[in-house]
């Protein structure tokens, strides 16, 4: 089995164990070190009082200064070695003459080592000296008489253990520790590497490796734009889709969302922990179809991720087509309209009332014009204007009279409000207003309509004389979903004229009563100042 496929488990069993091992030889090392350095310490302090004793013996005071006097001093100092445990005690004279020995035949000879020299100058000390079978620690101390004159010299020897000899010493100790550590390692090992491999669901590292790149891979093939952040608004998702919508350069993952997109919207889902799908935004000046949705682990918000599309080419070509499609159905009820009065006037014609078919084919033709002409020049928006023609001819086609305030007058689009976004609140509203009239049989069946426009402001009016709005449903109507029309309403007609009223930072004020009708007043701020 190759290393990289070995299972995470034995992995890190392994390599917690090595380090284990490790840890315990190189604390192994340092202990057996500093014991070797207490013993030492040990060693020299035994070794100095026992020169101290012996140099300060009546028996060695008095024969050191005899030709003979190592028969007596031999036999007490050598006593006093195998006592202390010592390897040697050498007492000489001020000649350097060998006076005690562990070997015989060196009594009486000369001492000619290099290090005792100033033993013979009253000085006490230590020397470390390596022989044959280890290193010695010799202790040198005067031998003085009753009038502090130096008569002799005491050296006491003995030999460091060596690192095996201490090891050995705590063979039992060694064994203890050696084995209750390895277990304990061992068995730790091996319960963190399950703990982890258990949090990693079971997973080895390859495997998440493999999934990440083809997450990664997956985000980045997506045609929607993909961006995640954190709860601290840190960017972790951000593919290339997204950095296409938005014009982004760069790897921006772990940069603040904020720094990014200014504009953006992802955090308030973060806080407010609510979920919004399929909302149209405008971002860093791109009309947006997003959805944000927050994301939960055990309860907890963590973070929040958006799946954005572009729409603004789409909303271009959307407005055309309602311009097209509200031009259509105007000219679809006009063709209506007209062929109504053709067979009115070739039936006046073919009853002989060639006068009368004149006045209504001239007064028909003068009631279009002027709504054509009054449409031209108000409504500066093709589209617009053709979105009014057509809800004028629908009104007349149900039998409901819309009419539009002469004074009605629009030149600009309010601040950040698009053709698609006008079409869509008028559109909405005048539908709404045609949906107040569930009796068909009721009569004088009104819709007015008013656009007016300054420097500063748009105002528009929607009113009805229709069935109204029962007081309860009024803080409800601008709900996603909310709707009395059970069989034509879906509930977005007003949540999304409200989402645009928000877009453009303008006010919507609604009045109604039941039985009377309903009057929707929306006013925008022309100019990016009205914010």
């Amino acid at each position: 089995m190759k290393m990289k496929q070995l299972p995470i488990r034995w992995k890190i069993t392994i390599l917690s164990y090595a380090i284990v091992v490790f840890s315990l030889l190189v604390g192994g090392m340092f202990l057996i070190v500093n014991i070797q350095n207490t013993r030492e310490k040990e060693i020299k302090m035994n070794a100095m009082n026992t020169a101290r004793t012996v140099a300060e013996l009546t028996e060695v005071k008095k024969e050191i200064k005899n030709r003979d006097g190592w028969k007596q001093i031999n036999p007490l100092v050598e006593e006093i070695r195998l006592i202390n445990e010592l390897d040697y005690i050498v007492v000489m004279n001020m000649d350097h003459v060998r006076f005690s020995h562990p070997v015989k035949s060196l009594l009486g000879t000369l001492s000619k080592t290099s290090d005792e020299e100033a033993a013979f100058a009253e000085h006490n000390y230590f020397s470390k000296a390596k022989g044959e079978i280890g290193t010695f620690i010799r202790a040198f101390f005067p031998i003085k008489d009753k009038d502090y004159n130096q008569i002799g010299v005491v050296i006491v020897g003995k030999r460091l253990p060596t690192i095996i000899e201490i090891i050995a010493d705590l063979k039992k100790e060694v064994v203890i520790i050696i084995s209750l550590t390895l277990s304990v390692g061992l068995i730790g090992s091996f319960f963190l590497a399950r703990n982890l491999k258990k949090q990693m669901f079971q997973l080895e590292p390859y495997e998440i490796a493999h999934i990440l790149k083809e997450r990664t891979a997956t985000f980045h093939s997506m045609h929607e734009g993909i961006i995640a952040i954190d709860y601290n608004e840190i960017i972790t998702i951000f593919n290339d889709k997204a950095k296409s919508i938005f014009s982004v350069v760069g790897d921006v993952v772990g940069k603040p969302i904020r720094s990014v997109i200014a504009d953006t919207r992802l955090p308030e889902i973060v806080e407010q922990k609510k979920a919004v799908y399929n909302e149209t935004i405008n971002v860093s000046g791109k009309t947006i179809l997003s959805s944000r949705i927050p994301v939960v682990i055990e309860d907890q918000v963590v973070g929040a991720v958006a799946i954005c599309q572009d729409r603004t080419e789409v909303v271009k070509l959307a407005e055309e087509l309602t311009g097209v499609r509200n031009f259509v159905d105007a000219l679809r009820v006009q063709n209506h309209e007209h062929m109504n009065k053709l067979h009115t006037i070739a039936g006046l014609i073919q009853l002989g009332k060639a006068e009368q078919a004149l006045d209504l084919a001239f007064e028909t033709s003068a009631k279009q014009e002027n709504l054509e002409q009054f449409l031209t020049d108000s409504i500066k928006n093709h589209a617009i204007a053709g979105l009014l023609l057509s809800k004028i001819r629908r009104g007349k086609e149900i039998g409901i009279e819309v009419f539009i305030d002469p004074n009605s007058f629009l030149a600009v689009f309010p601040y950040q409000i698009d053709q698609h976004d006008f079409v869509i609140l008028l559109g909405n509203l005048i539908e709404n207003a045609f949906g107040a009239f569930p009796d068909t049989s009721q009569s004088q069946k009104k819709v007015e309509i008013s656009i007016e426009q300054t420097d500063d402001i748009c105002a528009i009016l929607i009113e009805d004389n229709g069935c109204g709005i029962d007081e309860n449903d009024l803080p409800h109507i601008f709900e996603k979903g909310f709707t009395k029309n059970k069989k034509n309403g879906t509930g977005y007609g007003l949540y999304l004229t409200k989402q645009i009223v928000d877009k453009g930072n303008g006010t919507i004020d609604v009045t109604s009563t039941v039985g009377r009708g309903t009057s929707f007043i929306i006013t925008f701020p022309i100019g990016a100042g009205g914010e």
